[in-house]
């Protein structure tokens, strides 16, 4: 089983068609949810995709669009009749948080579950952290303040050798701190370094979401080197113009974004209605980039 994965419940842009609906998607880190956006119909597609509402623990908004967001009075007002205890944490654009904290307490009154709303500062940085994983947000550049999100896996402990432990009878009690960095010293005063006991960590993953922006330079410098990008497509090339108007991207301008950033593997989604085969928009960004993989509702992309 993956211990961190993307599931799209949502690829559509602002209208639902019959092949797509609105922004949501649901990271899975180690047993955590968190979901991005919210679009209408999040809520049905937690079900199909058996996702638990109890696992729900943090909601991050990219901005105040409707197809970003009115999911979320709804899911909420499900997981309440769920009886879902704990704690979520929604983190919103700073200019809507005060909106949606009302329409939510309106809606959504005696939770079973408390409610905290952090605003995500325009400018970015870091929004959320564990002992595990961090969550950056930056800067997109659409027609009202948009941010992207980036969940970055911490640095990973290195592998023990037990045969090596075993050879010089290092005690239980001493094989966490060697596993942080110490080395041994042996019975007879002979100090035997870190590196004999460890092998180095499997490599830490990284995933950015850039929701709905036009393209800019400044996207592919906040996003560069991860491994997974996330980048909205929602025109094909001979639409640029309007894709620009409306402060979106087009497919190849997606692609041209994953290459100066040197990133491993492109999803693009966020389709206009008026794109009825997403293949086309497939072969446009594979025109700069190679590695694209198509949203569709219901997809699981396994990071690890």
């Amino acid at each position: 089983m993956s211990k961190f994965s993307v599931n799209i419940l949502g690829c559509g842009s602002a209208v639902p068609t019959a092949m797509h609906q609105p922004s949501c998607q649901v990271v899975d880190f180690r047993d955590r949810l968190m979901m991005i956006d919210c679009g209408e119909g999040a809520q049905t597609m937690m079900r199909r995709m058996k996702l638990k509402f109890s696992r729900l623990c943090e909601v991050f908004v990219s901005h105040m669009h409707g197809d970003h967001c009115f999911g979320l009075p709804g899911l909420l007002s499900t997981m309440a009749l769920h009886e879902k205890g704990g704690h979520i944490t929604l983190h919103l654009p700073a200019e809507g948080l005060g909106v949606m904290r009302n329409y939510i307490s309106y809606f959504c009154r005696d939770t079973p579950f408390d409610i905290e709303y952090r605003p995500i500062p325009p400018s970015g940085g870091l929004i959320y952290e564990d002992h595990a994983l961090s969550v950056e947000a930056f800067p997109l550049y659409h027609r009202l303040p948009c941010t992207g999100f980036i969940f970055r896996e911490k640095p990973k402990q290195p592998h023990l050798r037990g045969d090596v432990l075993e050879f010089f009878k290092v005690p239980l009690s001493m094989r966490g701190a060697i596993k942080q960095g110490a080395d041994f010293t042996t019975d007879d005063g002979v100090v035997v370094p870190n590196s004999r006991f460890v092998l180095p960590p499997e490599p830490s993953v990284s995933y950015a979401y850039c929701s709905d922006t036009m393209m800019d330079s400044r996207v592919a410098k906040a996003v560069e080197g991860v491994d997974v990008l996330y980048h909205e497509a929602t025109y094909s090339n001979d639409m640029a113009t309007q894709a620009r108007e409306y402060g979106h991207s087009t497919a190849l301008q997606a692609a041209k974004i994953a290459k100066m950033a040197g990133v491993k593997k492109l999803i693009i989604g966020h389709y206009s209605k008026r794109i009825t085969n997403v293949q086309t928009l497939v072969d446009e960004a594979k025109k700069e980039f190679d590695m694209v993989i198509p949203a569709n509702e219901g997809l699981k992309i396994d990071l690890l």
